[in-house]
């Protein structure tokens, strides 16, 4: 909980597209919650409570003073002896399958297996980051370092306000291709397309190698993010050149914005 009025910070992929929310208070209470803010960008989701939790928001931090080797408590849903200590292992850029590129998340280690949501704590108890993923690779890519990558608090700071007002960041949001993508072996193979997406709807099939967006040779999920996002925002037309069926193909995806796509109503 991050202020008095019951807004609850967590990871957007556990709350988008509900049916229901709930919250569940240290004393085991459970409260009715509503998604009332989402942001693809950063993956933040903010919920309202409809009832008062009986609990103390906890302070924004600065994630950006955190440094390396520097111990953090990770605050997992459920009892306090869910808690434990971790160590700042490294800040670095992240990307995901999934359209999703952070520039400097932030990796501790030793892993929490219960890090979806988790709140990263500095030793000022201050909360600095919200736990995303359990990651392989902590201390640097292609390193086994078991560990958990956290969303840094920094980037909430500056559309929080907007998340509570409008559900969304101010600003035109990105475009979107619906495609998910692997890096293996110098290629970006395509490995799932979400169906009636933008990229299904152009002809981009699982299998597919991204060669380019236009006449930008892309090999890396970086270099396919900022090459599209660098086109416009989101509704702009994406050049994308694929490898496909053996030959080259030049595709046309007409973006649009991600949170367009949800569903707005529970669908079985």
């Amino acid at each position: 909980m991050i202020d008095d009025a019951g807004h609850v910070l967590t990871i957007g992929y556990l709350v988008i597209e509900s049916a229901a929310i709930e919250v569940t208070t240290v004393d085991g209470r459970t409260v009715p919650a509503e998604l009332v803010g989402y942001d693809h960008a950063t993956g933040f989701g903010l919920l309202r409570a409809h009832a008062p939790l009986g609990a103390q928001p906890i302070a924004l931090g600065e994630s950006g003073a955190l440094a390396l080797r520097e111990p953090v408590m990770i605050l997992p849903w459920g009892a306090p002896a869910a808690a434990s200590v971790a160590y700042v292992v490294s800040r670095r850029e992240f990307t995901g399958s999934w359209e999703y590129l952070l520039d400097s998340a932030i990796f501790v280690s030793p892993p929490t297996l219960v890090w979806q949501g988790a709140a990263l704590v500095n030793r000022g108890y201050e909360l600095v980051g919200i736990g995303s993923l359990l990651v392989r690779d902590s201390q640097r890519a292609g390193q086994p370092v078991p560990g958990n990558m956290f969303v840094p608090i920094d980037l909430l700071k500056p559309i929080l306000a907007d998340l509570k007002a409008s559900g969304r960041a101010a600003g035109p949001p990105r475009p979107w291709l619906g495609m998910a993508t692997e890096e293996t072996r110098g290629r970006l193979v395509v490995s799932r397309v979400s169906a009636d997406s933008p990229a299904a709807r152009a002809g981009v099939r699982a299998g597919d190698v991204v060669l380019g967006v236009g006449a930008t040779p892309v090999k890396t999920h970086a270099e396919l993010y900022r090459s599209v996002w660098a086109l416009g925002p989101a509704g702009v037309e994406v050049p994308l050149k694929v490898l496909q069926d053996g030959g080259t193909k030049d595709l046309l995806v007409k973006s649009i914005d991600r949170a367009d796509f949800f569903r707005k109503k529970p669908a079985y």
